[in-house]
């Protein structure tokens, strides 16, 4: 079977409007199965969870079928899954509910490739508990971050590393399993960043050596919300800041206040549509796989076609260059502002916008400043079309 992208497109009710999408690292369009899937759950009975009445078991079976979805996408357990009202909620909770172990004279390294939301709480947590913050370096000229960025900030003090899967900014995928096997040498905790990684590759949390890894349905065509996982044992030995009377059982205990049941029941939705498009039969993992080896492969050719494009267009950089990287490019144009060229290009319909995106030591260590530049990312429903009309719109903007 080949990849059926004008079936895939007419099931994107958005793409109808006709704009041409590349803001996908900031967040996907939403197909119809998932749109329906939040709408059924909001029309049946619903409540708390409960096994008495039908709006309890509703809930239930909601979420129940939400963890084991989320497992089958992260090759996690579903009892260590856990849902947040964001990634970088999620990521703070964690921040204080680790940082409650640290004591002063600990260190806690970063990197300055990440989004800041795999920044900030872990300097904060790591500032309000004595201990050190050291910061992996990455490569501006290649955009690499490599096991021995790690390795150099390394040190028995240790005990966090936080570090990206894949830079939403430059598109940049580190070696993170074998991050993972530097980190726990070093008797430290990996907690990966997988929002963009999981929109265009099949995450493995045990395979990547991560510890925690967190995501967002709505970069891989579901609804906004932040999903983490873990080893259940793992979450055991965590006690966060709870109510009283909210369950201490896991995944649940680090799950604050009643759960958005219909957007997991999105959640749910979006990673049966994406399994939908790998070849039928198998495990839902299975069916994932091929799907997400279709995916890289769509996403792939387009990049391609995309560089090429850019290669001839004059005064323009493109500061994604890893040898291995999500089709995800950071773009300047020389003697002009990307916000101008973000502008001109949405007045023909055509979405790529500009910034830091919230990497903001990622732009300034390449020597962009605050300002960064246009980020242009595909998505599994990004057309040859696509790719062509913003070709075509920079090279009206740049003459």
């Amino acid at each position: 079977m080949t990849y059926d992208l004008t079936a895939l497109r007419a099931r994107v009710p958005a793409l109808a409007a006709g704009t041409a999408h590349f803001d996908g690292p900031g967040g996907t369009q939403t197909p119809q199965p998932v749109i329906e899937a939040i709408a059924a759950a909001l029309s049946r009975p619903l409540s708390n969870r409960g096994d008495a009445l039908p709006g309890e078991r509703n809930a239930g079976t909601i979420v129940a079928g939400a963890r084991r979805a989320m497992a089958d996408l992260l090759g996690a357990d579903p009892a260590g899954v856990v849902f947040g009202r964001s990634a970088t909620q999620l990521t703070y909770d964690f921040s204080r509910t680790l940082a409650a172990t640290w004591s002063p004279g600990d260190e806690v390294v970063v990197t300055r490739l990440d989004h800041d939301a795999n920044i900030r709480p872990w300097v904060q947590a790591a500032e309000r508990a004595g201990c050190t913050v050291r910061r992996a370096d990455f490569d501006p000229a290649t955009g690499e971050l490599t096991a021995d960025h790690i390795r150099a900030v390394l040190s028995g003090r240790t005990r966090l590393v936080a570090v990206t899967a894949a830079s939403n900014l430059l598109g940049t995928v580190p070696p993170i399993a074998e991050i993972a096997r530097l980190v726990h040498e070093a008797g430290a905790l990996l907690y990966v960043d997988g929002v963009h990684y999981a929109a265009h590759a099949l995450a493995d949390i045990e395979a990547l050596g991560a510890d925690f890894l967190v995501c967002s349905p709505y970069k891989f065509l579901g609804p906004h919300l932040g999903v983490l996982a873990a080893r259940p044992a793992l979450l055991e030995t965590l006690r966060p800041d709870k109510l009283l009377p909210s369950t201490d059982v896991v995944p649940e205990r680090f799950e604050l206040g009643t759960l958005p049941y219909e957007f997991l029941a999105g959640t749910a939705a979006a990673v049966d549509f994406l399994a939908g498009l790998g070849a039928p039969g198998g495990t839902r993992r299975e069916r994932l796989a091929s799907a997400f080896a279709r995916i890289e492969e769509h996403e792939g050719a387009l990049r391609d076609r995309l560089e090429k494009g850019l290669a001839a267009l004059p005064r323009v950089t493109v500061h994604s260059r890893a040898a291995r990287r999500t089709p995800t490019l950071l773009v300047t144009l020389d003697g002009r502002e990307t916000a101008d060229a973000y502008r001109f290009l949405a007045e023909r319909g055509v979405h790529a916008p500009s910034g830091h995106f919230y990497a903001l030591e990622a732009s300034r260590h390449l020597g962009l400043g605050d300002t960064g530049g246009l980020r242009v990312g595909l998505a599994p429903y990004t057309s040859g079309e696509d790719v062509d009309r913003l070709l075509t719109g920079l090279a009206d903007f740049l003459e």
